[in-house]
């Protein structure tokens, strides 16, 4: 039997028309390199996880302890990560592999931000430097069987009862829900106020069952969540929340996150395509000779560099502090969309290859399904647009 050509696809490029990173400081490249050589060493080991449905969790360990989980978060015993070299790790780890760059924005984007932002010293002290170091894995339990695009209006509960907190609900789609250590629960109090409560998952009444079957961010586990009559004490609850605007500053800063996580996948796809059109030979010369991919290439390339423009440009507004939340929503909505475009022609321009997952492009196409979705669908990013542009809500 005639062996198969070998492609390798993978090779980094570094795709940058418009020398948009050609000025980045080096201190922030070099977590990017970091980033960059943690993608390069797991590749293969991802790409059979993501197979199998396995999370290998020693990897999300690793990136702890490569010091890539911050997110940009601040706080005691924290290295001091820029919004750019924030950007930059998400950028490069889902380059990789989206799994991986899930954990980046649950483990730091979500759970330690919110001790960071809402905790109190002593919850900080005992939380933020595990988290970061991956020596402990947390959870950001928001999202309800219910309560999808309309979280703010979820139903779980805390009562106080003397000098505990006796918390009831459902959770859904928590990543690290079942294989973490702790869990930010948000809840309603007796009030109607929305809190956080820091959860140990090894508590009576917390029950996590690993989600199966999802076709999409395959190497890192979601979970079911039953909190039943979860009881825990006074000083569990992040005592900074108070209403559902302080989830939301959560959520906000890490949706430029998801924005940088498009575009590393996209830049995978991309380069994917330029790698294979220039080794595959058809019709007696590389498809890279041929009018029609050419033409591709370039559509596809116009809108990466859009991708990369919407990140540096806002990462720059986040350093001086003058980034909008809706600001945030536009990239995600953009890139998201840049994306998926790029992954629809990256995949076709393999052809029979593309749904292999040794050419990483189907394996990149199924997850960006999943970011196109989380922090927000297109939908919901489109009409909190909407209502900054116009001053009409078009919510309920």
């Amino acid at each position: 039997m005639t062996k198969a050509p070998d492609y390798d696809v993978s090779i980094p490029l570094d795709t940058d028309y418009y020398a948009v990173f050609a000025g980045i400081p080096a201190v922030d490249r070099a977590f990017w390199a970091q980033a960059r050589g943690f993608a390069n060493e797991s590749l293969d080991e991802l790409t059979e996880a993501w197979d199998k449905g396995e999370y290998p969790l020693h990897l999300a360990r690793r990136l702890g302890e490569l010091d890539l989980l911050t997110d940009g978060c601040e706080g005691p015993g924290l290295t001091p990560m820029s919004p750019l070299a924030a950007g930059l790790v998400n950028m490069e780890i889902s380059r990789g592999d989206g799994s991986m760059g899930t954990v980046v924005a649950v483990q730091g984007g979500l759970a330690l931000r919110s001790i960071a932002l809402f905790g109190s010293d002593e919850q900080k002290a005992a939380w933020l430097v595990p988290l970061a170091r991956a020596e402990k894995l947390g959870a950001f339990a928001l999202t309800e069987p219910e309560h999808g695009s309309d979280s703010v209006g979820l139903e779980t509960t805390a009562h106080r009862d003397g000098d505990e907190w006796v918390i009831n609900g459902e959770k859904m789609w928590i990543g690290n829900g079942s294989v973490g250590d702790i869990t930010v629960v948000w809840a309603r109090d007796d009030e109607g106020n929305v809190r956080g409560f820091l959860v140990d998952q090894a508590t009576p009444g917390y029950l996590a069952e690993t989600m199966t079957g999802k076709g999409s961010l395959r190497a890192i586990h979601q979970a079911r969540i039953v909190l039943d009559n979860v009881r825990v004490p006074l000083d569990a609850v992040l005592p900074g929340t108070h209403t559902f605007k302080d989830t939301a500053t959560v959520l906000y800063a890490t949706r430029l996150g998801v924005a940088w996580s498009a575009l590393g996948h996209a830049t995978a796809i991309f380069e994917a395509a330029l790698n294979y059109s220039t080794q595959r030979i058809q019709f007696g010369k590389p498809l890279a000779g041929f009018q029609l991919v050419q033409e591709r290439l370039t559509v596809m390339l116009s809108r990466l560099t859009s991708m990369q423009l919407h990140c540096m440009h806002l990462a720059t507004l986040d350093a001086a502090g003058t980034l909008r939340p809706i600001q945030a929503s536009l990239a995600k909505y953009h890139n998201t969309r840049a994306a998926r475009e790029i992954a629809a022609l990256g995949r076709d321009m393999l052809g029979g290859n593309g749904i292999l997952l040794e050419n990483h492009v189907i394996r990149h196409m199924a997850d960006i399904e999943a970011i196109h979705t989380y922090e927000g669908t297109e939908s919901v990013q489109a009409l909190l647009i909407g209502r900054d542009l116009t001053g009409v809500s078009a919510f309920k």
